[in-house]
């Protein structure tokens, strides 16, 4: 249970912190911009957590400078020529006018063809491009489910895909329902697949513990190696507000 949020500040770094009725505290940096969360139980005083963020500094500094390097897309104009992302493949955008149901389809190892209608605007060509990483997305996941659910000795009770600001994915155990960023479609398979575990994996164990933490290892030795993946794959142009 959340008992409550607030925010303080370490040496110009503003820090987010969040009350939880947990045992252990944990302390994250988020994409895109590194924005520093605290999870604190609810009996660690503030100074306690302001110790430990300053005990953490050097580790922060860090991880806002890797996303601040981190390349970012340009605002997407969909046209010919322009870069996007694929299962960690990048691809060059080639759009075809016609006069038909728009479609998108990959040709060779390179092009990524949009065909549309005349006069379809960049903002409807993105909308189109964006429902097919969604249905692509969709055909991926079964069999990652059916994969690992067996193996984990876990069911999942339902799921979906959609646009998530600060996670790859999400976990309510509760309903066993699980939620997969729609920029999943855009990254390499072994990382789409490192989250599906890491969120069914939530249904056996809540919390980011170390109970939690030897179970992924257990299942996904490399995982480091993805979530560094997902860290160095390119941002999106949106803005993520939190």
């Amino acid at each position: 249970m959340i008992a409550e949020t607030h925010h303080f500040t370490v040496s110009g770094i503003k820090v987010e912190v969040l009350r939880k009725d947990i045992k252990n505290l944990h302390l994250g940096v988020y994409p895109p911009n590194g924005r520093v969360r605290v999870a604190a139980p609810l009996v660690v005083s503030d100074e306690a957590v302001r110790l430990a963020v300053i005990d953490k500094l050097g580790w922060i500094r860090r991880q806002k400078a890797k996303f601040a390097e981190q390349p970012r897309q340009s605002q997407r104009e969909m046209v010919n020529g322009e870069s996007h992302f694929f299962l960690g493949q990048r691809y060059r955008l080639r759009v075809h006018e016609q006069d038909a149901p728009a479609r998108v389809a990959i040709r060779g190892v390179a092009s990524l063809d949009l065909f549309v209608r005349p006069g379809t605007s960049a903002e409807q060509r993105e909308a189109i491009l964006l429902r097919w990483h969604r249905e692509q997305l969709k055909a991926l996941i079964p069999p990652l489910l059916e994969k690992w659910q067996p193996i984990l000795g876990v069911q999942v009770a339902d799921w979906g895909v959609k646009k998530m600001k600060t996670k790859w994915g999400s976990c309510n155990p509760a309903s066993r329902r699980l939620w997969f960023n729609l920029e999943l479609a855009k990254k390499p398979m072994l990382c789409l697949e490192y989250i599906v575990v890491h969120e069914l994996v939530h249904l056996l164990e809540r919390h980011h513990n170390d109970r939690f933490a030897g179970l992924i290892e257990a299942h996904v030795p490399q995982w480091r190696q993805y979530r560094e993946m997902l860290k160095k794959a390119p941002l999106g142009h949106e803005e993520w507000e939190y």
